[in-house]
């Protein structure tokens, strides 16, 4: 008795069959190619193309439920000495492990994304300022204690954070947010780095937040 083939088994007909296998090779790439468009290769984060749609539509639905849009703007302090000291080598060593440390970090419904070089950006769904605020300096607490390791070298870093929150009463559009969000961080940049800045006087450092501060931030929404 002759041994089926894949022709003889395929219940549609060998041509429809193999232009089906056709199909459904080219759907696989076509999903590969949206994964990398979204991802950011090195980071595994979201590219800056998706940052932007998702905020939009982040801050479409703030418009429809009231419920507010937070951003995290976080800059690496002193990336470009790293990469002169270390080389670009040990750089992608680093982003790619803050990249994982954000990841780690965030709510499933949050969205993490690489801003473009050693600029990030957190956009935070349903989140008040406060809450904001809080991962910030919580992720800006991480960052301080983190070392890495690159030839055996010690890489410490240390970041600069800008939060801000969008509320359905305002007529602003994704640009304008993340630039409002960004002033923030070039405000916690220009202040000696390594901090949180807001929109309020406070910036948040190595001090310790106490209880009542933390009830004080909260309410500040």
């Amino acid at each position: 008795m002759r041994p089926k083939t894949k022709d003889m088994e395929c219940p549609i007909g060998r041509f429809d069959c193999r232009h089906l296998e056709r199909l459904e090779s080219v759907e696989a790439e076509l999903k590969r190619l949206k994964e990398e468009l979204r991802l950011d290769a090195l980071t595994g984060l979201h590219t800056y193309a998706f940052f932007v749609d998702s905020l939009t539509k982040e801050m479409e639905r703030t418009r429809r439920t009231g419920l507010p849009t937070s951003l995290i703007m976080l800059d690496l302090d002193h990336f470009k000495s790293i990469n002169d000291t270390f080389g670009h080598e040990a750089g992608n060593v680093v982003l790619k492990g803050v990249g994982q440390i954000l990841s780690n970090n965030v709510r499933n419904l949050d969205i993490p994304c690489r801003y473009g070089g050693e600029e990030f950006a957190i956009i935070l769904p349903g989140t008040w300022l406060g809450q904001g605020v809080m991962l910030a300096n919580r992720l800006r607490k991480i960052l301080k204690e983190t070392t890495f390791s690159f030839k055996g070298k010690p890489i410490p870093i240390s970041g600069s954070f800008g939060v801000d929150t969008y509320h359905p009463h305002e007529v602003i559009d994704a640009a304008e947010f993340i630039h409002r969000t960004d002033l923030h961080l070039l405000k916690a940049k220009e202040k000696g780095r390594d901090r949180v800045c807001f929109p309020t006087d406070d910036v948040f450092t190595d001090a310790e937040v106490s209880p009542k501060e933390r009830m004080a931030l909260f309410n500040k929404d």
